[in-house]
Order: structure tokens, then C-alpha cells, then sequence
């Protein structure tokens, strides 16, 4: 299994400085192996990335000297992240998907730069990274197993680095504190209700709802950056504070998901979700922006990997499983459910059901079910 760990980087000036030319290199090579590619393939030949890659190496330092102050990875990856683009760009529109052709970068979005496992140490809250030496770290790896990888990479005013771990499967890396099983029903009003609190009839979780909450102030700030002169430094200091706005919106998000699942996945042997169709979802123009306020896909990636760190089993129900129709007391299967209908009677048993923790406890008994 493989797994990156993101951990924020506290650079000197200098080591900043560094990967402000690391990323802006590794943004000129894509730029130029592209328009090379672009240009081959408009004459009818088959252009690679490998072939990309020993043209520039020819040339690379004779026309371009200032590469010799960047370390080799920077750019010597961009020829192969091209090569997987134009691969996935073909492969989808061979199947009849929608895809999109690789573009020329921008300079300041998406700044990135990669590093080989060994070219690169880890030493507890440091690492060291060449040219430049030892980087603090805001912490420590988190997981054990075989370093693949690493880039380094901006997002709004600060700069992370992703270390990639090759995680082995067949050994869980955290302890359980229980062996329970638990019925997760994801949802707007409530982020997910849960099927493990009994007395009260199911357990609801709220989202934080960033984006709701700085919704405001996110108009606000978009207005003052549209109006500040392009190439000014008003105009740069105003983009950088509107990134930092859209980057606490995301890890508030992520911070609350990263706590639940953590906490699901610790606490129980089993966790059993459903296959919704968020996309299809995100369709919705009155739901779209609070489904995805929600983040119900991330909830879903993180126990992905997270059950496998904890040895738990993560069931995921069929996506026409009526988890909202059925009773969880007699069985019986309520043929019209209407969004609107937040709670309902059973015309069998006469159980009334809040249809939410209905959904979470048909949930956890399609585990126990698959389990005897």
C-alpha cells in the first residue's frame, strides 16, 4: 500500500529561495519538453518522454548553465510526469471518457518539485534535501515502511514536502481500542450518522462546514484581488492572502475528516459505508456547493487507507442497497422514500425511523450479516 505523508517545512530564507528555483526549473522543463511533444506530434511522429528526456540532456547544460545550480531531480522527472499525462489523456479517450490534454504551467500555480528516495534523509523532525542540506520539519514521518519517494511542493505562503511510503498490507501499523461494528450513513444536514449509539438511537456527527462559514469573507477577498493592478505587488500580496483563505477552508475540512476516521477506524473491527455517487450528486446546482462542503470523497479515501492501517475490515454497500428504505427492525422494504421524508412509519411493524440512523443501522447489520 502506498501512502504519502504531507509535512509543512520551516525553511530559512535561503532554503526557500531554493525552492522557489527548484520548482520554477521543474516548471520550465515541463514547459519545454510540452511544447516539444506538441510540435512532433503535429509533424506525425510518436514523440516519449524518454526520448524528450536525452534531447534535453544534450543541450541542457550548454544552453541553459543556470542548471547546474538546481539538483538533477527537478528536472529530470517532468519528462516521465509528461509521458503518464499524455498516457492518461489517450487511455480515457480511447474509452469514450471525457479527457483533457496536458498545458503549459504558470508560474506560481501548483509549485512543485520532486526528489529520488536517495537523494534525500529523514531524521526525525529534519530532512535533508540537496543542495540545501537539513529542512525542519512541523513532525515526524508517521508511517513505517520503505521510502519511495518525496516532492516538495507550495501551497498558498507555506511550503510542505510529501514523502512517499510503501506501507506493507498484510500488517497493521496501529492498535484497536474496541472490536466493534459500526454503520456509517454520510449526508449535508449531518456529515455522518452513525449506527453505534444505542440509547439514543444513533450517533450524529456535524461537519464544520468551512466554506460556508468564510463564504463571506471569500467573496470579499476575491473582489479586492480582482481589482488590484496584474503585476503589482499589491496584486501578489492580495492572491497570496486569498490562497491562505482557500487553504484553511480545505484543511479544516480535511483536519475534521482525518479525526473521524481515525476515530471509526480505532474503535471498531468493521466500518460499513456506501458506494454513493458523489458525482452524480455534485449535479444537484441547490446541493452542489454543500455536498462538496461536506467533502463526503474524502471521508471515503481516508478510510480506505486507514482501515488497512488499523487491521480493520471497511464494507462498502452496493449503491442501489436501500439502506433508507428498509426497517432495521422487521426488514420490511418502504417502496416510495422521498428525500424530503426525514422520518417515516413502518406499515409492518409500525416502528417509527429517522431515516438517517435507519440507514446507519441497516448498514452495520449488512456487515454482521456478511460476517456470520
Amino acid at each position: 500500500m502506498m501512502l504519502a505523508h504531507q509535512i509543512r517545512l520551516d525553511p530559512t530564507e535561503a532554503q526557500e529561495q531554493y525552492f522557489r528555483q527548484a520548482a520554477g526549473t521543474a516548471r520550465f522543463v515541463w514547459n519545454w519538453a510540452l511544447a516539444q511533444w506538441n510540435a512532433a506530434y503535429a509533424e506525425g511522429k510518436k514523440p516519449s518522454g524518454m526520448k524528450l528526456k536525452k534531447q534535453f540532456n544534450a543541450i541542457k547544460y550548454e544552453q541553459f548553465p543556470w542548471l547546474h545550480e538546481i539538483h538533477r531531480d527537478a528536472h529530470a522527472q517532468p519528462f516521465a510526469n509528461l509521458q503518464r499525462a499524455w498516457t492518461r489523456y489517450f487511455s480515457q479517450k480511447k474509452a469514450g471518457k471525457e479527457a483533457f490534454a496536458p498545458v503549459f504551467k504558470k508560474k506560481g500555480v501548483r509549485d512543485s518539485f520532486y526528489l529520488a528516495n536517495d537523494k534525500f534523509e529523514m531524521g526525525g523532525q529534519r530532512i535533508k534535501l540537496p543542495k540545501i542540506g537539513w529542512v525542519r520539519l512541523r513532525e515526524p514521518l508517521r508511517f513505517v515502511g520503505r521510502i519511495v519517494g518525496a516532492s516538495v511542493r507550495r501551497i498558498a505562503n507555506a511550503w510542505y514536502v510529501a514523502v512517499q511510503v510503501d506501507v506493507p498490507d498484510d500488517k497493521a501499523q496501529r492498535e484497536r481500542t474496541g472490536d466493534g461494528v459500526v454503520g456509517v450513513d454520510f449526508g449535508i444536514k449531518a456529515a455522518a450518522t452513525l449506527s453505534s449509539d444505542g440509547k439514543h438511537g444513533g450517533e450524529t456527527v456535524l461537519a464544520p462546514k468551512p466554506l460556508k462559514g468564510n463564504l463571506r469573507r471569500l467573496r470579499i477577498r476575491s473582489r479586492r484581488d480582482s481589482r488590484k493592478n496584474n503585476g503589482s505587488k499589491n496584486r501578489v500580496k492580495s492572491a497570496q492572502g486569498l490562497a491562505s483563505l482557500h487553504a484553511r477552508i480545505t484543511n479544516v475540512r480535511r483536519d475534521f475528516w482525518h479525526k473521524l476516521t481515525s476515530k471509526l477506524c480505532c474503535e471498531n473491527q468493521a466500518v460499513v459505508i456506501e458506494d454513493l455517487n458523489v458525482q452524480g450528486m455534485m449535479q444537484n446546482d441547490k446541493l452542489s456547493r454543500a455536498i462538496a462542503d461536506v467533502g463526503m470523497s474524502e471521508g471515503r479515501r481516508q478510510l480506505k487507507y486507514k482501515a488497512k492501517l488499523y487491521g480493520t475490515r471497511l464494507v462498502i454497500a452496493d449503491r442501489w442497497y436501500p439502506s433508507s428504505k428498509l426497517c432495521s427492525t422487521c426488514g420490511q422494504k418502504k417502496e416510495i422514500l422521498t428525500l424530503k421524508e426525514r422520518e417515516w412509519e413502518c406499515e409492518h411493524c409500525h416502528s417509527l425511523h429517522d431515516r438517517d440512523v435507519n440507514a446507519a443501522i441497516n448498514l452495520r447489520n449488512l456487515a454482521m450479516q456478511e460476517s456470520s
